[in-house]
């Protein structure tokens, strides 16, 4: 079977308006691909950075896959909260970008966006620190089905270095040029 490894870290997140931030990341590919090792989900540590605008994470990724085919190709969900001083947490940013189908380094650029608040109350309540709405499926995520109906607000961005190691495609006729 074909094999990619996936090295690298969630460095950092920027442009988000809330001062302490954490991630949820998370893997997720097709039926043909299967986990050897590592982990293909993860939370970071909440950081902040009050001058910058941005939060370090420095969460690191080390995945190695194994596929018997290119269909479902992996691709990086990230979910991005705030908290408050009460130790309140709610969600600020949804993104995913596809693992590129290039070996070498790569540094991506996941572009986030929030659920728009339905009204004044929940503008209010954001604002304070009390929380916006939440996603109960993740899958609206990459799913355009649904996602259609849902009103959303830009968020700020989640910047990820990759390094790829691929290994075995050309036994399978796959070429990465």
């Amino acid at each position: 079977m074909a094999e990619v490894h996936i090295i690298g870290q969630i460095l950092k997140a920027v442009d988000f308006a809330e001062p302490h931030l954490y991630c949820k990341w998370s893997l997720q590919s097709g039926n043909a691909w299967r986990l050897v090792q590592g982990e293909v989900q993860g939370q970071s540590h909440v950081g902040s950075h009050r001058l910058q605008n941005c939060s370090d994470f420095a969460q690191p990724l080390d995945i190695h896959l194994s596929a018997a085919s290119v269909l479902g190709w992996p691709r990086l969900l990230v979910e991005v909260y705030a908290v408050n001083v009460l130790n309140q947490s709610w969600p600020v940013g949804y993104g995913f970008v596809h693992v590129p189908t290039t070996p070498g380094s790569h540094r991506l650029e996941i572009s986030t966006w929030k659920v728009a608040p339905n009204g004044w109350w929940q503008s209010i309540r954001e604002q304070f620190g009390g929380g916006g709405a939440a996603l109960s499926k993740t899958d609206l995520l990459y799913s355009g089905v649904e996602r259609y109906k849902l009103h959303t607000l830009s968020s700020g961005k989640v910047i990820v270095d990759l390094n790829l190691i691929f290994r075995k495609f050309e036994d399978y006729g796959v070429e990465f040029k």
